[in-house]
């Protein structure tokens, strides 16, 4: 298991650059990757990029940072990650589980949004 799968997770939804997104993704991610979670339902580079940018556009300035819980075994992760304005406290809390392919990209996400924003 990658030690810093979380980070380099974090970063591929921080990274506002389309072309440096897009790199990013088809490092972590495998060709089929699939992600999903209660906003989304996508696979392959093209959606999960997509899903990324869409989640930078509904919260502009916002930083996603990783969470308190990390924990894995065989090829399947879990953690938690947070967003909102840097050094402030997240207005979104998620809960994601990943399931790493033969070549330690991530294969599958599950996501699940534990706080999201109030009106």
């Amino acid at each position: 298991m990658t030690d810093n799968l979380v980070e380099r997770y974090v970063a591929a939804w921080n990274e506002t650059d389309a072309d440096a997104r897009a790199k990013l993704v088809a490092e972590l991610w495998t060709e089929e990757a699939t992600y999903t979670d209660p906003l989304a339902d996508v696979a392959g580079h093209a959606g999960i990029a997509a899903v990324i940018e869409g989640a930078q556009g509904m919260f502009p300035g916002f930083v996603f940072t990783p969470g308190e819980v990390y924990d894995a075994h065989h090829r399947i992760a879990r953690f938690t990650w947070h967003l909102g304005p840097a050094g402030e406290e997240a207005v979104a809390v998620g809960f994601d589980v990943v399931e790493l392919a033969e070549d330690g990209r991530i294969a599958r996400v599950l996501g699940f949004l534990d706080k999201l924003p109030t009106a």
